[in-house]
């Protein structure tokens, strides 16, 4: 095959893995090639069975020439992908095949502050189980992408200090899942997946430099910057939650004063109102009194809103991002929280860098971290980009 088919056959495959699915147009637009090269690339893909088209159920579309709906994918049944959600309180594990189907997905709670290796355990039963459930043999399984509530080093794959999660620090989360599963794993922290997935199929798409705030039991953030993860020279770019907001504050876990989590973080929230409220007061409860109306709620929440935008006045002035996804649990108050942020970001801000973001509320939800574990590994194998169809395994054949 020549080089340039070859190249074209990649690029295709590239961005079917990434973005789902799309249309010949959509492919000849977005890769800059004519209808008749996609076409041709397509053609033997879709020979090799690697390739798989459906025909669109959009009416709305506008009428195409050639083919007017057909949607192409990644042919389902080369492969699947299991993503892993490692939160504070909970392990989440989805399963979803290379048309960015979800085939089966399983949620467990964990006690705050939970043990690691627990959760690691936890996680390895857990993905055999919803392997189990999407009826999936094990050879089709690509990869497994993991999200930690830390940083991990990108040079040794251990997590870094973390105020949240300290039982994570020092540990390999990637050589604990390969081991116990048997698998190829890609771990990063949960801000970054969190900002991948979003850029990948939520409110982040056509973003340019996206920056991804996860605001829950800690303050999580990600930087994706034209559709790859900056994570910095090791692996700890954009930990927001540790940036100093107050010199002379409160004593964060993370031994600095008056880092943004001390002020903006769920257990920092629901502290204020207890007093008021009660012990049993929680984060679901503050959302819900605050959107009903109550005053005390929703001035603690415009006030943390407010806070994270005076920090993301900061990170514009450095990144000059252009769009801004609130996730996390806190995303549920947004009609609360996204005016007094956008207004400190407005007001501290340099105009120029202020005036060209949208700031908006993720779409993905609890899944986001799980989908960008998922999208991780969809962005860093190889298996369908370098390998000929003749040296693949069976599994990724036809």
């Amino acid at each position: 095959m020549p080089e340039s088919r070859i190249g074209n056959r990649d690029r295709v495959i590239e961005l079917l893995r990434t973005h789902g699915a799309l249309t010949r147009a959509d492919l000849a637009r977005s890769l800059d090639l004519s209808r008749a090269t996609v076409s041709n690339v397509v053609a033997a893909l879709h020979q090799e069975g690697l390739v798989v088209e459906t025909e669109s159920t959009d009416t709305s579309a506008p009428p195409r020439q050639g083919r007017p709906g057909a949607l192409l994918t990644l042919n389902p049944s080369a492969g699947v992908i299991v993503g892993i959600d490692f939160g504070h309180t909970h392990v989440r594990v989805i399963v979803a095949d290379l048309a960015h189907t979800v085939l089966a997905e399983n949620t467990r709670r964990l006690v705050r502050d939970h043990d690691a290796r627990h959760a690691l355990r936890t996680a390895i039963a857990m993905a055999e189980e919803t392997l189990a459930a999407s009826r999936v043999d094990r050879s089709k399984v690509i990869g497994v992408g993991a999200g930690v509530p830390g940083p991990v080093n990108t040079l040794t794959g251990a997590v870094g200090s973390s105020s949240i999660a300290p039982s994570w620090v020092g540990l390999r989360p990637g050589d604990e899942l390969a081991n116990g599963l048997g698998l190829p794993v890609l771990v990063d922290n949960v801000g970054n997946l969190g900002a991948l997935a979003e850029v990948t199929w939520g409110a982040g798409q056509g973003a340019q430099v996206a920056v991804y705030i996860k605001l829950g039991t800690g303050v999580g953030a990600g930087f994706v910057l034209n559709g790859r993860i900056f994570r910095g020279a090791c692996g700890t770019a954009a930990e927001i939650g540790h940036m100093t907001v107050d010199p002379a504050g409160q004593i964060c876990r993370c031994g600095n004063r008056g880092c943004l989590e001390t002020y903006v973080s769920l257990p920092a929230l629901v502290g204020q109102l207890r007093t008021h409220y009660g012990a049993d007061l929680t984060t679901q409860d503050v959302v819900a009194l605050a959107l009903a109306g109550d005053r005390a709620c929703a001035r603690v929440l415009a006030d943390a809103g407010q806070r994270v935008g005076a920090a993301l006045a900061i990170i514009c002035n450095l990144f000059n991002p252009d769009r801004v996804i609130i996730g996390g649990d806190l995303a549920a108050a947004c009609d609360i929280v996204l005016p007094p942020l956008r207004n400190a970001l407005d007001r501290d801000a340099l105009p120029f860098a202020g005036a060209h973001v949208t700031v908006c509320k993720g779409q993905l939800g609890d899944r986001a971290v799980a989908l960008g574990a998922i999208a991780t590994v969809l962005q860093a194998t190889t298996r369908l980009v370098s390998a000929p169809p003749s040296a693949m395994p069976a599994a990724m054949r036809r």
